[in-house]
């Protein structure tokens, strides 16, 4: 496909009929993820889904058709256990070739999938295990420790392990479904039935449970097609865990939509695992969040030289871009990394566009997607003008929204809801070139290596140690990750400041929540700021450390 050359012409000619053409199932009767993902390319036995690589050398290429297959059989455990449409299933697992053969037997039954982030602690898997009422959970050996005692989740039934049952009541995973038949007719769901729940932080409150349905993978084609510029003849390798929005779906599902091979690797990141993930498999299409770009960068021009990568397009999603990464790809590999724009309530927005011949502007999220309306709204759910910041607002009329609430929270849904306008919460300008540029955060929320974190479920947690009376948590800026987590935390009595009490304090955090969650900084304070009602005041701590941070420079 050659590269389109304007904007304009893409935004009208672009038609969401046509879209909804390419889908095997007609989207306006019926439509199943799972189907569009798998079942519709395994026609060709030797059509290649997945790349698989873990961090011991062990590889496996995976056939859309072994997917298909395997998928089938692991619905038909589903349905002898009693797993029906609508209920919730979910997985503590990393990039395992059997998390994606469970997500779309789940899929194939109409039951609504619950991602789990493996850096998660046994007090957060908890807690969206309950929420979300999960009847059946999926792991390995290393992450089972992290299940609450069954009494502490009474609506989970079924615990599968992929590598060895150590507790009588779990299920071997690979055995359990070879027993079944690989013969199974997928449910017929609509685009507005449910197909995931991915749990996203907020700034008050526990973390809320974004609902998305079936139409998910008409929502992301654009952003598939203009913005990663994702081609029949791709290798796509996409880094960001499937625990999140962006792995779950744009590295994984969304690519697996168009039929092509995606490289599947279960192991931490490395900038030479990845290189050389990129020269073995010729990848030709790479997405990873800012922070991974940013090590690459500081590991070295010798490092990069040593591999012979083709990668032709490259996406960064999660924060903007620093200019110098953008530098040292088009010195060394000739391509720009493109920076893109979404959240986990509405996935991707805006976007610079690989498939385009835009001009890029370092720090600019780029233009929105074609078929999204976007706009920029002042307090009043005004449109500001060019120039003036204003909050990110998507119109849900306008494009199959996925946003269909909060889980069972319809008082922070509304929160959210502007009209027909979602409120992300992000403050953006645009200029007359419609280039949006993003500005911070309209609330409390810290963006740390591409995670959104909520301050509300790291403070409770503090809470839970004897030690503090009070806790306060904001984001400290951060040249590597943007920000880090800083705490401010007022002692009960008998307690003295102290670095060991600090060390102590993360670590309590770290082992109860999430290894991406705990306080990086524990900073002890008499009082914290508060309202006349009692409300802290987060801000002016949060200014505080910019202040702090531009008198260092």
């Amino acid at each position: 496909m050659a590269n389109l050359s304007s904007y304009a012409s893409v935004i009208n000619s672009f038609s969401w009929d046509q879209v909804f053409a390419r889908y095997d199932w007609n989207p306006k009767e019926r439509f199943n993820a799972a189907h569009e993902a798998c079942d519709r390319y395994a026609d060709d036995p030797h059509r290649i889904a997945l790349f698989y690589e873990n961090y011991l050398g062990e590889k496996k290429a995976i056939t859309y058709r072994e997917l298909r297959d395997w998928s089938n059989q692991m619905a038909n455990v589903f349905r002898k256990i009693g797993v029906q449409k609508g209920d919730r299933v979910c997985a503590l697992l990393p990039k395992n070739p059997a998390l994606v053969v469970y997500i779309l037997a789940a899929w194939k039954v109409g039951a609504i999938y619950v991602p789990l982030f493996t850096a998660f602690g046994p007090q957060a898997v908890e807690y969206r295990i309950n929420h979300s009422e999960a009847k059946v959970i999926l792991t390995n050996k290393d992450q089972r420790v992290k299940l609450p005692e069954k009494e502490k989740t009474p609506s989970l039934k079924h615990v599968f392990v992929i590598d060895g049952c150590d507790d009588a009541s779990d299920l071997p995973f690979w055995e359990t479904l070879a027993k079944e038949s690989t013969d199974h007719t997928t449910e017929e769901t609509t685009v507005n039935d449910l197909l995931a729940i991915q749990y996203t932080s907020g700034s008050t409150g526990m973390p809320k449970g974004a609902m998305w349905p079936h139409n998910l993978l008409i929502n992301v084609y654009p952003y598939m097609k203009y913005a990663i510029d994702l081609r029949e003849d791709d290798v796509f390798l996409g880094g960001a865990d499937p625990g999140w929005a962006y792995g779950l779906i744009f590295c994984t599902f969304a690519p697996m939509s168009f039929g092509v091979p995606i490289v599947f690797y279960e192991g931490p990141f490395k900038p030479e695992t990845y290189y050389g993930l990129m020269e073995k498999y010729r990848v030709t299409n790479f997405a990873y969040a800012p922070t991974a770009y940013r090590a690459m960068v500081a590991s070295g021009e010798e490092l990069i030289k040593k591999y012979d990568i083709n990668v032709r397009a490259m996406s960064s999603a999660g924060e903007p871009l620093n200019p110098e990464v953008i530098r040292f790809f088009q010195k060394h590999l000739g391509v720009t990394v493109h920076d893109h724009y979404g959240l986990s309530e509405t996935l991707m927005l805006i976007g610079n566009f690989n498939a385009l011949n835009m001009e890029i502007h370092p720090g600019s999220m780029g233009w929105a997607l074609p078929g999204f309306e976007v706009a920029l709204l002042d307090d009043n759910g005004n449109p500001v003008k060019d120039g003036e910041v204003g909050q990110i607002a998507f119109n849900t009329d306008s494009v199959p929204n996925v946003f269909k609430g909060y889980w069972r929270d319809p008082e922070k849904t509304a929160e959210r809801l502007l009209g027909s306008w979602f409120l992300t919460g992000d403050l953006a300008s645009r200029d007359a070139d419609g280039y949006f540029w993003f500005q911070g955060r309209a609330d409390d929320i810290i963006s740390s290596a591409g995670y959104r974190i909520g301050p509300f479920e790291v403070e409770s947690s503090l809470i839970e140690h004897p030690a503090v009376v009070e806790a306060a948590v904001v984001g400290k800026p951060d040249p590597f990750k943007g920000e880090i987590v800083k705490a401010f935390v007022v002692l009960a009595d008998g307690y003295v400041p102290s670095e060991e009490l600090a060390k102590e304090l993360s670590l309590f955090v770290k082992n109860r929540l999430s290894k991406h969650e705990y306080p990086r900084e524990v900073e002890f304070v008499s009082e914290l700021p508060k309202t006349s009602s009692g409300k802290i005041q987060r801000f002016i701590l949060r200014n505080q450390e910019i202040e702090k941070q531009k008198n260092a420079n």
